[in-house]
């Protein structure tokens, strides 16, 4: 039987996260039916709340852990957007086993849950950390993977090994997309957001982790979400692997110079952490997206804007870092 993504029933998980909760606002426009899991950890429940409002979408509390109990929600399902994961590269060096927990075995669970309700579409969220400390720039799909740096990327790269396995074994196919840093509506993590949190308490001091010149690309949300539909749209192999950034970079002082514009603030910037900042940060992270261009996409936003309106955001809900665990 050929499977057919246009049945429109989806899974989304971690549906209250950042990106998976704008994921959820697409596919309701585009008539989906949506089945939302998270287990609200990191999640916030409130940025669902244009999503309640669609006879479309129903939301399920639920840990990805409980096999059985996903079994039962996947039940009719066409296929599968898996956003749910551990994120914060910083937390993994405390708890190295909830990088494996919560992003590789996880996704086993996904991958297995699926293979029992003839599930075959995956649309899988990874990072352009799986590429470590790479050695050409812009870093391309096929680029080899050198040592791993984080516990994140080692568990995502592991993650993507097994939706790899599970195309190749049981006729799946997937959609792979390795992100650079996505900032916009609902960004909830990250250097922006730690800036932010902290000129928001004080603005004449801020502390920044490493020595300022990490050289971090940015994607706004907004381009995000396009790119994957794009993505979908347009590739059809079995394993289809995009990254997803912009045709430029910044420094972290760069960026923060835009956060202090934006906020009208001056303060006095101290820097500690020597190049890499913390453990497992690469210090530059710039990806190769023309294969994503080829496909007719292009980003709208640049890194500047993605930064000015991600702080105009969190200026206006400063309740996400009352939230924040």
């Amino acid at each position: 039987m050929k499977n057919n993504i246009n049945k429109k029933k989806a899974i989304v998980t971690g549906c209250a996260g950042f990106i998976g909760s704008n994921l959820v606002d697409k596919l309701l426009l585009n008539n989906y039916q949506v089945i939302g899991i998270d287990n609200l950890v990191t999640g916030q429940i409130k940025f669902l709340n244009n999503s309640f409002k669609n006879k479309n979408f129903k939301f399920i509390k639920c840990d990805l852990l409980n096999i059985k109990k996903i079994k039962k929600i996947f039940k009719g399902a066409h296929i599968v957007f898996h956003f749910a994961a551990n994120a914060d590269v910083r937390y993994g060096y405390k708890h190295p086993y909830k990088d494996l927990e919560q992003n590789t075995i996880v996704t086993y669970n996904i991958l297995e849950t699926m293979r029992k309700n003839n599930i075959k579409n995956i649309v899988f969220c990874s990072t352009g950390s799986v590429y470590g400390e790479a050695k050409n720039f812009p870093t391309p799909e096929n680029d080899n993977f050198p040592l791993q740096t984080s516990f994140y990327g080692a568990s995502k790269l592991a993650s993507e090994s097994f939706v790899q396995a599970y195309c190749e074994a049981f006729e799946f196919k997937s959609w792979i997309f390795r992100f650079v840093s996505i900032l916009g509506k609902r960004y909830t993590h990250g250097h922006v957001y730690d800036f932010c949190n902290q000129l928001f308490k004080n603005p004449h001091h801020l502390k920044a982790l490493g020595d300022g010149n990490q050289k971090k690309s940015y994607l706004h949300v907004d381009d995000c979400i396009k790119a994957i539909f794009i993505g979908m749209k347009k590739s059809k192999k079995k394993i289809n692997i995009f990254n997803l950034g912009t045709n430029e970079y910044i420094n972290v002082k760069q960026s923060i110079n835009i956060i202090c514009n934006q906020l009208h603030v001056k303060p006095k910037i101290s820097y500690s952490g020597g190049k890499r900042g913390w453990i497992g940060d690469s210090p530059f992270i710039y990806l190769d997206t023309s294969k994503i261009r080829s496909l007719g996409w292009k980003p709208k936003f640049s890194i500047k804007v993605s930064i000015e309106e991600t702080v105009k955001y969190l200026t206006m809900n400063k309740w996400v870092f009352k939230k924040r665990k």
